[in-house]
């Protein structure tokens, strides 16, 4: 995983509605960079829901949300339009940011290691610093957990 400390990838990425984003554009906010392995399966629109419903609370702490997976930026659209998402969904099909943050790679799930996008966040300051990384989350309630972070980093 990316080492808390460094910088946030300045990588060209497709947004959902195929427009060019960059992550070094969102300078002066927080960014809440949540990786997550594929659109519209339980987990992961467990996670989105809870970025969701909690964007008010995140974005109170001028932080900004983005979502990224492999998925396409049309996968994204249909993801973001059926569940009703208010944040960004950032396609990365080479897997070249979610290579640089670390979140590709071996992981175990039931029992069998296969290699793939590992469910993961990072939290990166307003000069583009990585504060914090969450390796491991829980999808239901994960964007309660950045809420409560961004609120305590405030402080």
């Amino acid at each position: 995983m990316l080492a808390t400390g460094s910088k946030i990838p300045d990588t060209a990425l497709l947004d959902e509605n195929g427009s060019v984003l960059r992550l070094t554009d969102y300078a002066g906010s927080y960014v809440v960079l949540y990786v997550y392995p594929k659109d519209d399966t339980p987990g992961c629109t467990a996670e989105a829901c809870s970025f969701r419903d909690q964007s008010s609370a995140i974005t109170a702490f001028k932080a900004v949300i983005i979502g990224i997976s492999p998925d396409s930026p049309t996968s994204h659209k249909k993801f973001k339009e059926k569940y009703h998402l208010n944040f960004t969904l950032a396609s990365d099909e080479e897997k070249t940011v979610i290579t640089q943050l670390g979140a590709w790679g071996e992981k175990t799930s039931y029992g069998k290691t296969t290699v793939g996008v590992i469910r993961s966040t990072f939290l990166f300051g307003p000069d583009g610093t990585l504060i914090k990384v969450w390796p491991k989350v829980s999808p239901a309630t994960h964007g309660e957990e950045i809420a409560a972070e961004l609120a305590q980093i405030s402080k």
